[in-house]
C-alpha cells in the first residue's frame, strides 16, 4: 500500500539547483533513508515533503488519513510552551486525555477521590488509554525527560531536540520523517531509538550520517547525486556495494564516450565545406557524447594533507583534577598523562560533564582541584560543539583568510586559500557565497577547516560528525587514522568512534571517570559480559550459600520461580536470534511489498513478547 507518492519534484536554491524533476514513492512500512553530500538538499526535499517548504515544480501526495509526524533538524518550537504542553499539543483525543490525567496526578496528589478523578479514570478505561500511557512514560524516560514542566525555550539545543523527538513517537504517527535524529543523543538513548524504530510497524523516511543506525533501521536507500535519485533496495552494506558497481559501470561509460568523441570530431572535422550536408542525427549524437564525456569519472573527494607541528616527549600532563558546579561534582581526582599517537574516545551520558574536561585541557575552564601541566609543543586544534558564529554576510573566502592566506601542506607545499576550500569541496563559485547561504553541513566543514589549518598537534573533536555527510566523515576518518598527533574525541557516533580510538575515558557520573582500553565496541561487549558474569556469580553464591540465608532467598524466589528465570534467559536470546534474522530478511530488499508487511508485523510483535518477558526478567532478577 502506498503512503507517499512525490512527483517530478524540482527545487533550486539561491539559483543553485538541488534536485530535478525527481520521482519516488514509500510504501506502508518501508524504511528508507536518504543519502548525499553537504548541500545536496536532502533537508530540503524533506521539508518539502513535510509540507514546511515550498517546492518549484511537482508535487507530494500522501495517503489520505494517514498521520504523518516530522522532526526538522533544528525544532522550533516558537512560543513559550512546557514540555508536556508541547508533547501533547496534537490533536488526539487519547493523547489529550492522558495528558490531563497526568497534570491531575502531579497537581492533586492528595485528592484522587474527587468527581474530576473519577471522571478521568473512567475516560482513560473507555479509550484503553492504560497500556499507552505507559508506553508514553517510557518514551519519555528513555528520552531523559523527566520535569514536563520545564519550558522549552528554556531548553538546551540537545534538550530541545528530544522533546520534539518525543512528540514525534508518542503521538504514533504512520509514516515519519527524521532529519539527524541521532544529533545531540548520547550512545544509550541511541541504541533504544534504533531499537524502538527498527520494531515499529511504520513508514520512515529519514537523513542521518549514523552509518550503524542506517545499517540496522533501513531497507532502502535513496541517494540525492549531481540533481538526479538513485534507489537502492536495501540496508547502508547493499547500497555501499551496489553504489560501488554504478560508480564503476558509470566510469565505463564516460571513459567510453571519450573514445567515440575523438573519432566524431575527427568525421566533423572532415571536408568542413559539405558539413551542412552531414546528417543530422550524428551530429546530435555528437553533442550528446560531448555532455557524457565531459562528466568527471572520479567522484568529488575532499582530501585533507595539512602539516602537523612537531610534538615533543611531553605532550599533557592532569593531576588530580576536580571540578563542580552548584555542589554537583562533575570530575572527581582524575589524572592521566597522554602519549604520543593516543587515539581517546571520550564516553557517557549527556551532561555529565565530557565537554567540561575538554575545556580544562584547553584552559577554557579553570578546576577546583589539580593541576593541568601543556608541553611547550603542544599546540591545540579544537573542533567545538557549538556551530560557528560567523557574520552572515561574511563570504567563504574570507572565514578562511581570517585564519591564514596561505596554507602548509604535510608535503612542505604552500597553497593559497582559495586553492584550499577547492580541496574542501568548496568550488570556486562559491568563494564569495556569504555564509548565511551554506547548508548546515557545509558550515561545519567550514569550521573543520579552519581548526586543520592551524596544523595542530593535539585535535580535540566535540561531535565533529554533527551535521557532516558521509563523504566527509569517510575523508576525516582517513585523515585522522594518519595524523601523527594526539586526539581526543566526544562523539555518539558508534562507527567513528569504533574505527579511529583505541581507548576510552568513560564518565560513570558523580565524577567518576574509568579508563577503558579499547573502542566503543569492545566496551559495550565487556559491560554485557560482566552483566553475564555477575548473573553467574550471584547463581553460584545461591548454591553454596548456608542454610539459613537459603531459606531467605526461597522466601523471596520459589523453586518454580527459579526454573522460570533459567528458561526466561534461553527463551531471550533465541528470540534476540530471531529478530536479528527478521531484520536480516527485511534489509536484505528481495522480498515484495506483502512479504515486508509480513515480516514487519511478525517483528513487532517479536518485540512485543521479547519486552515482556525481559520485564519479567528484571522482576525476578531484581527479587533474587
Amino acid at each position: 500500500m502506498n503512503y507517499l507518492s512525490v512527483e517530478k519534484l524540482s527545487k533550486s536554491y539561491h539559483e543553485k539547483p538541488l534536485f530535478n524533476d525527481i520521482t519516488f514513492g514509500i510504501d506502508q512500512g518501508q524504511k528508507v533513508a536518504l543519502v548525499g553530500k553537504n548541500g545536496s538538499g536532502k533537508s530540503t526535499l524533506l521539508r518539502i515533503i513535510a509540507g514546511a517548504e515550498s517546492p518549484d515544480s511537482g508535487r507530494v501526495i500522501f495517503r489520505k488519513g494517514i498521520r504523518v509526524g516530522y522532526l526538522p533538524q533544528n525544532p522550533d518550537f516558537g512560543r513559550h510552551l512546557t514540555i508536556r504542553d508541547y508533547i501533547f499539543s496534537i490533536d488526539n483525543e487519547l493523547l489529550a486525555t492522558i495528558s490531563a490525567y497526568e497534570a491531575f496526578l502531579e497537581n492533586h496528589q492528595n485528592d484522587l477521590s474527587g468527581r474530576e478523578y473519577v471522571q478521568l479514570v473512567i475516560k482513560m478505561d473507555a479509550l484503553g488509554a492504560w497500556e499507552y500511557e505507559a508506553q508514553i512514560k517510557q518514551i519519555l524516560g528513555k528520552l531523559g525527560l523527566h520535569d514536563l514542566g520545564a519550558y522549552t525555550d528554556e531548553l538546551s539545543g540537545g534538550q530541545r531536540k528530544r522533546v520534539a523527538l518525543a512528540a514525534m513517537l508518542v503521538s504514533k504517527p504512520d509514516f515519519l520523517i527524521l532529519d539527524e535524529p541521532t544529533n545531540h543523543l548520547d550512545i544509550e538513548v541511541i541504541e533504544w531509538l534504533e531499537k524502538h524504530l527498527s520494531t515499529q510497524n511504520l513508514s520512515l523516511l529519514l537523513v542521518t550520517h549514523d552509518r550503524y543506525f542506517l545499517e540496522e533501521i533501513t531497507n532502502e536507500i535513496i541517494e540525492i547525486d549531481n540533481t538526479g535519485l538513485y534507489t537502492y533496495k536495501g540496508n547502508y552494506s547493499f547500497y555501499l556495494e551496489k553504489k560501488a558497481e554504478r560508480k564503476a559501470k558509470e566510469n565505463a561509460e564516460i571513459a567510453k564516450a571519450k573514445n567515440l568523441l575523438v573519432k566524431e570530431l575527427d568525421w566533423l572535422k572532415r571536408m568542413p565545406r559539405a558539413r551542412g550536408t552531414k546528417a543530422k542525427y550524428r551530429v546530435d549524437a555528437v553533442h550528446e557524447l560531448m555532455e557524457k564525456a565531459d562528466k568527471s569519472i572520479e567522484e568529488d573527494a575532499m582530501t585533507l594533507r595539512v602539516s602537523t607541528r612537531r610534538q615533543g616527549k611531553k605532550i599533557l600532563e592532569l593531576y588530580d583534577i576536580s571540578l563542580s558546579f552548584n555542589g554537583e561534582k562533575f570530575i572527581d581526582r582524575f589524572s592521566y598523562t597522554f602519549k604520543k599517537r593516543d587515539r581517546i574516545g571520550v564516553v557517557g551520558k549527556n551532561g555529565v560533564g565530557k565537554t567540561t574536561l575538554l575545556n580544562i585541557i584547553t584552559g577554557d575552564l579553570m578546576p577546583d582541584h589539580g593541576e593541568v601541566v601543556i608541553g611547550e609543543t603542544t599546540h591545540f586544534g579544537y573542533y567545538r560543539q557549538e556551530p560557528p558564529n560567523w557574520p552572515e554576510d561574511m563570504k567563504v573566502i574570507d572565514v578562511v583568510k581570517e585564519v591564514a592566506e596561505v596554507i602548509k601542506l604535510a608535503d612542505g607545499a604552500y597553497i593559497s586559500a582559495a586553492q584550499f576550500l577547492n580541496h574542501f569541496l568548496f568550488p570556486h563559485d562559491m568563494h564569495h557565497t556569504p555564509v548565511s547561504k551554506l547548508s548546515g553541513g557545509e558550515k561545519r566543514r567550514l569550521q573543520l577547516l579552519r581548526v586543520l589549518i592551524k596544523a595542530p598537534n593535539f585535535l580535540i573533536l566535540d561531535e565533529p560528525t554533527n551535521d557532516l555527510d558521509i563523504l566527509t566523515l569517510n575523508v576525516l576518518e582517513d585523515y585522522l587514522l594518519a595524523f601523527e598527533g594526539t586526539i581526543m574525541i566526544v562523539s555518539h557516533d558508534r562507527y567513528f568512534m569504533d574505527k579511529l580510538t583505541n581507548h576510552l575515558f568513560v564518565f560513570e557520573g558523580k565524577g567518576m571517570i574509568h579508563d577503558f582500553p579499547g573502542n566503543y565496541s569492545d566496551y559495550k561487549n565487556h559491560r554485557v559480559k560482566q552483566a553475564g558474569q555477575r548473573i553467574k556469580k550471584e547463581r553460584k553464591t545461591d548454591t553454596v550459600i548456608k542454610q539459613p540465608e537459603a531459606k531467605t532467598i526461597r522466601q523471596k524466589l520459589t523453586y518454580k520461580e527459579m526454573r522460570e528465570l533459567e528458561s526466561l534467559e534461553v527463551e531471550i536470546g533465541e528470540l534476540e536470534e530471531k529478530k536479528q534474522e527478521l531484520l536480516a530478511q527485511m534489509n536484505a530488499g528481495s522480498q515484495g511489498h506483502e512479504e515486508l508487511m509480513k515480516l514487519s508485523r511478525e517483528l513487532e510483535q517479536l518485540a512485543e513478547t521479547m519486552e515482556a518477558k525481559e520485564n519479567r526478567w528484571l522482576e525476578l532478577s531484581e527479587r533474587l
